[in-house]
């Protein structure tokens, strides 16, 4: 007798319930005892499956919450929470992000180069001027609540000002805290407040934000080292003229033959001038793995990414130290850690993929493009893949040529110079 009503409740937890009184619909329930066996099956699969997805769903959760997404802001780090964000794909969409302002608690106040004044306290904040918009948000929801939540005046500037600072603001700040916000924040941001861990704490969410928002932006420079030396354009004429049944727009330009070794989001001049001057910073590194001597290298052999031969979106070509030593990975590993760790480059995985490309179909439609798309990410709409199984076949182990490693440039994107390689804005060589 006990035993009925719980097989009673175990059948009705299969049962198909109506969606609004959440009760067991009879009309669902089976009519004739052939049909019995198979809903079963069913229904039973149904649950194996959900069940599948919540295994798989706490595994995700848990491995985010113990490797989680770090953010680097001028030798900080923060721990970025698995949170769900807002993505702002149009211009006048700069509505406040609250996730963002959140991932981390707020830290000690010297942490930041704040200065007391008369009335209060106050902090300059570097902001490019294409971030303006996503601080001050839509009708200027963003900085008024960052302002509410920290009790603090933050002042940014308005597109296109370069740090002009508003009229009303400017008159405000300087009746209050008797200072002249353009002589003091040029083009970055001010951040003023009668308490030192309130504008320690508004700071702290503008950097947030700002890095949250700078990786949402195309990337405008790479670290690159040349693959350009004659005998490897030979190599690749040699390749390009093969008879491989695809189109000529889709190789790369000859003159643009490169490895890249990390993608930078620079904003404005002064970026720039800083990862120029980190590149230098790293010379010294680079030297003692080669021993002050360029390293000798050769390009050999192709290889693909993806899973299908027969629809491969770019073919790569495999790059390697001729000693068969890992220098060259040590060399590109040392750069990604070195940029990653002050801010200016993301780490997309553990180690590099040390590779050049020859092929991408995006070069069919725009020859400038890279290998990602003009957002600066994967553009999978805008391919036609094309198939390498013939390629890979009888070309898999390609000599294109070998040649001195001794240089690693900072190239900036879309550009040309006077040899025909990307325009560069600061290089090391491998030599003393």
């Amino acid at each position: 007798m006990s035993s009925a009503p719980a097989q009673s409740e175990r059948s009705c937890s299969f049962r198909r319930f109506d969606d609004n009184k959440k009760t067991p619909n009879p009309a669902a329930q089976p009519k004739g005892g052939d049909l019995q066996p198979s809903l079963g099956v069913y229904k039973s699969w149904k649950t194996f499956q959900k069940w599948i997805k919540d295994v798989l769903h706490i595994g995700m959760v848990l491995m985010e919450t113990l490797r989680p997404h770090l953010i680097h802001i001028r030798g900080r780090i923060y721990r970025k929470n698995p949170v769900q964000e807002e993505y702002y794909e149009e211009e006048e969409d700069c509505s406040y992000s609250e996730a963002v302002s959140e991932q981390c608690l707020d830290e000690p106040c010297d942490a930041h180069n704040i200065e007391e004044t008369e009335r209060g306290f106050r902090c300059a904040v570097d902001v490019p001027s294409v971030l303006y918009k996503y601080l001050i948000g839509k009708k200027g929801e963003t900085r008024k609540r960052l302002e509410s939540e920290t009790k603090t005046s933050i002042i940014i500037p308005k597109q296109g000002q370069e740090g002009a600072v508003a009229e009303d603001k400017r008159r405000q700040i300087q009746k209050v805290f008797k200072l002249v916000p353009e002589k003091e924040t040029g083009s970055a941001g001010l951040v003023t407040g009668a308490f030192r861990a309130s504008v320690s704490s508004a700071v702290t969410r503008l950097e947030l934000l700002i890095e949250s928002f700078r990786w949402k932006q195309p990337f405008t420079h790479f670290l690159s080292i040349p693959l350009t030396h004659p005998r490897v354009q030979e190599g690749f004429h040699r390749f390009q003229m093969q008879d491989f049944g695809v189109e000529e727009s889709i190789f790369q330009n000859p003159s643009k033959l490169h490895l890249t070794v990390g993608t930078l989001v620079l904003l404005n001049q002064q970026e720039v001038m800083h990862a120029s001057s980190l590149l230098l910073q790293c010379r010294d590194a680079i030297r003692e793995i080669t021993g002050a001597n360029p390293l000798p290298i050769e390009v050999r052999g192709i290889e693909y990414m993806n899973d299908d031969p027969s629809a491969v979106d770019v073919l790569y070509a495999k790059v390697s130290a001729q000693d068969g030593s890992d220098k060259l990975q040590r060399i590109a590993d040392a750069l990604v850690q070195s940029f990653v760790s002050t801010g200016f480059m993301e780490r997309s995985c553990e180690r590099v993929k040390i590779h050049g490309t020859v092929m991408n179909t995006l070069f069919r439609k725009d020859p400038s493009a890279e290998d990602k798309g003009a957002s600066g990410r994967s553009n999978v709409k805008s391919r036609e893949a094309f198939d390498a199984k013939n390629i890979l076949q009888m070309f898999g182990e390609f000599f294109f040529g070998a040649f001195e490693l001794d240089s690693v440039h900072l190239s900036q994107r879309f550009s040309t110079d006077a040899s025909g390689y990307y325009s560069s804005a600061g290089n090391i060589t491998f030599t003393g």
